[in-house]
């Protein structure tokens, strides 16, 4: 089960994190975002241990969603040592989500 990211946890859970750190901005009411949802829970699974991976909802936490210029849900953010070294925008396959985690690892 994917970890829940908020304004007040991003600091600690994100940015301090050692491991490299995937967050799904989302909202309840996206389309888009709830075909995701599953992907993204069984690759928080697969990758317990490795990869810290957990979602951000953008209504209930906007400061973060600004700072980081999400224009557009869903938005994969691949944040390492604080840093953003990557993002997916829109609705992707499994597959290409697995080739960021992997390359960025």
């Amino acid at each position: 089960m994917a970890l829940k990211f908020t304004d007040e946890n991003f600091q600690t859970e994100v940015l301090n994190s050692d491991q490299l750190v995937l967050v799904d901005f989302y909202a309840d009411w996206c389309g888009p975002c709830k075909m995701m949802a599953p992907i993204i829970d069984e690759l928080a699974g697969e990758y317990e241990g490795n990869v810290k991976i957990g979602k951000l909802n953008v209504d209930e936490s906007p400061s973060t969603s600004s700072k980081y210029r999400v224009m557009s849900i869903p938005t994969l953010l691949f944040v390492k040592n604080g840093e953003v070294v990557d993002n997916i925008v829109g609705a992707v396959s499994k597959a290409q989500v697995v080739a960021k985690i992997d390359q960025h690892k």
